[in-house]
């Protein structure tokens, strides 16, 4: 990490669990926040995944420090409160009422902690659904991104944690907000960030084209494509890849480059809206060429070319992509457990630099016998160096 960052002196308490608001705090701690994650005595249960969850607590809890409280204990009570009392932020993600009857409500917070920002990663924003629990597949079936992405007979969800990781995001933007308004008011904020809204603006380019033309939306797989050239093709060497031929330009230079005079010439071809609506018999053209070329021939030529093109990846893939392996496109950390991996860095440069380097997985309780030291000698933040 950089020796300055922007966040450098923030403190952030966070009680969360599972992608949502640990991813928040990921983020907070990459743009240079302390971010203390208190643990039940058992730990985030987070820790304790496997298969497609086994990645989930060290990446998105990287940097942090662990505190283990049992808020059950009076005297655990007390340490957190005045925990709290340091804090510029209380990051959390639990069921509306949860942390209310540990006596934590959002509102009697705000009255103990006036400079304290709160937020809170939720279901869903106020509502009548607010009571409600919420996971990524869910909001992706309710808002019709799984639709999209599927079709209405068998619906398909994003292959990652796409809205607990951008609602995480949106958490941050709250965030940074509300800190640069307490500069100003010098009183915190009690933020709610909602995983089906935060789909819900994921999918909202397809709400408004309904809204404008009345027409319902398409899925993706059966779309019109709106490109002469916007597919899939195999090659020579059986490998996969995309081509997207978007503009004039491009039209003409993969024509000639790849030696199909019979379509640049086509009377029937003059404008993108005649090449749109000849796929059914171009496309198949276009297909045979490719399948006669080897991939790394057709990738060093499309760059060359500057026409938008794109292999078909596994994540893996990426261990070994020139981009991801450049200086600073990877960053390094180890798990609780001394397994080191690798993880894409922040993706943002600050005056240059990537972000987020050096950051290892706490091991459960690390910090706790630390921070409550320093509770004893630094009593609350306006005190604290």
């Amino acid at each position: 990490m950089t020796s300055s960052l922007p966040l450098d002196g923030i403190r952030v308490i966070e009680m969360s669990h599972m992608v949502m608001g640990p991813a928040c705090g990921m983020i907070l701690v990459q743009l240079g926040a302390e971010v203390i994650k208190v643990e039940p005595p058992k730990g985030d249960k987070t820790r304790d995944l496997r298969g497609m969850g086994t990645s989930f607590f060290p990446l998105f809890n990287r940097g942090k420090k662990s505190v283990v409280l049992d808020l059950g204990k009076q005297e655990d009570q007390q340490s957190f409160h005045k925990l709290l009392s340091t804090a510029d932020v209380f990051l959390e993600n639990f069921k509306d009422g949860n942390l209310a009857r540990q006596g934590l409500d959002a509102e009697d917070l705000q009255k103990r902690y006036p400079e304290l920002i709160i937020a809170g990663h939720k279901g869903f924003l106020s509502g009548p659904y607010e009571h409600r629990p919420a996971l990524d597949e869910v909001v992706q079936m309710m808002t019709g991104l799984a639709m999209m992405t599927g079709s209405r007979d068998r619906p398909q969800r994003v292959g990652s944690s796409a809205n607990d990781i951008m609602g995480g995001m949106f958490g941050v933007i709250g965030i940074l907000s509300a800190l640069l308004e307490r500069e100003k008011t010098g009183k915190g904020k009690n933020i709610r960030i909602g995983l089906f809204e935060n789909c819900l603006f994921m999918v909202a380019q397809h709400m408004v084209q309904f809204d404008m033309t009345g027409i319902p939306s398409t899925p993706m797989p059966e779309r019109t494509h709106a490109w002469p050239v916007y597919d899939i093709f195999s090659t020579a060497d059986r490998q996969k890849i995309f081509i997207g031929v978007v503009t004039e330009g491009h039209w003409k230079a993969f024509c000639e480059t790849y030696e199909l005079p019979e379509l640049l010439n086509d009377e029937r071809l003059k404008t993108a809206t005649d090449r749109i609506e000849a796929r059914s018999w171009t496309i198949p053209m276009v297909a045979t060429k490719v399948s006669r070329l080897k991939a790394d021939d057709l990738v060093a030529k499309l760059d060359e070319l500057s026409i938008p093109f794109a292999m078909i990846n596994s994540p893996e893939d990426l261990f070994h992509d020139p981009h991801v392996l450049r200086d600073g496109g990877l960053v390094s950390s180890k798990n609780a457990d001394g397994q080191p991996f690798r993880s894409p860095a922040l993706p943002l440069e600050l005056d240059g630099q990537g972000i987020g380097a050096g950051l290892d997985v706490p091991v459960l309780g690390a910090d706790t016998e630390a921070v409550l030291a320093e509770l004893e000698a630094v009593p609350d933040r306006e005190k604290r160096a």
